[in-house]
C-alpha cells in the first residue's frame, strides 16, 4: 500500500511538472516572451544587458512554423519597439522601431527621416557620429526615397549610426513580426556587473 501510494505520489508529481511546462511554453509561443539585448542598436531606448518582455498577443496569433496568421490582431503602429525574425538569417532575432508603413515612401537626408516627404520627429533617437556620410559610400546618412512594400515595415534603431537596419537589408515581413516590447523586467551592466535598478519597471516606448 505504502509503494503504491508513493507511486501515485511521484506520477501526480510528474503530472503537474509535465502541465507546467507545457503551459509556461504555450504562454511563451503566444502570449509573452522574454528576450535580453545584446546589443547597443537601440540606445538610449535600451541598453545592453536589459531584459525585456515582449507581447506576442498584440498583433495576433500565428503559427510559429509557417506563420499563418490564425487570430487577427492589431497592425504594427509607427515607433512601436518590435521584436522580428531578421530576413537574413531567420534562426534570429532582432529588436527595432518601426519607421515606415507599408505603402509609405521613406527618404533618409542627412541622418533626417522623412516620411511622404514629412520631417519625422525622434526624441528617441541619438547619433554618435557627427560626420554625415554621402550615399555612394553608405545609405546610413543618406538613403531613399524608397516605398514601403505592402505587408512590409521599415525598421531604424535608435542608436542610428550604430545600427544595422532597414538601411542596409531591407523591409521586414509583418507576418515575421513577432511581437512588441512593453517592459524592462531586469536590467543589469555587463561591464560592471551591477544591477540597474532604475530601469527595472521601465515601460518601452
Amino acid at each position: 500500500m505504502e509503494k503504491e501510494t508513493l507511486a501515485a505520489k511521484i506520477w501526480d508529481w510528474v503530472k503537474t511538472i509535465v502541465l507546467a511546462l507545457l503551459l509556461a511554453l504555450f504562454i511563451r509561443t503566444f502570449f509573452i516572451q522574454a528576450f535580453k539585448i545584446p546589443s547597443g542598436s537601440m540606445i538610449p531606448t535600451l541598453l545592453i544587458g536589459d531584459h525585456i518582455l515582449v507581447n506576442k498577443f498584440i498583433y495576433g496569433v500565428r503559427n510559429p512554423i509557417t506563420r499563418k496568421l490564425w487570430i487577427k490582431g492589431k497592425t504594427p503602429e509607427r515607433r512601436d519597439v518590435i521584436v522580428f525574425i531578421f530576413p537574413e538569417n531567420r534562426k534570429l532575432d532582432f529588436i527595432k522601431r518601426v519607421i515606415g508603413l507599408p505603402g509609405e515612401i521613406v527618404e533618409i537626408r542627412n541622418k533626417q527621416v522623412y516620411i511622404n516627404g514629412v520631417p519625422l520627429k525622434e526624441p528617441y533617437v541619438q547619433h554618435t557620429d557627427p560626420r554625415i556620410l554621402p550615399r555612394e559610400i553608405s545609405p546610413r546618412d543618406n538613403f531613399g526615397p524608397v516605398r514601403v512594400p505592402p505587408g512590409h515595415l521599415f525598421v531604424l534603431g535608435d542608436n542610428r549610426d550604430q545600427s544595422h537596419d532597414s538601411r542596409f537589408w531591407g523591409f521586414v515581413p509583418i507576418r515575421d513580426v513577432k511581437g512588441k516590447a512593453f517592459i524592462i523586467y531586469f536590467s543589469w551592466d555587463p561591464r560592471t556587473f551591477h544591477i540597474r535598478w532604475r530601469r527595472i519597471g521601465k515601460l518601452i516606448h
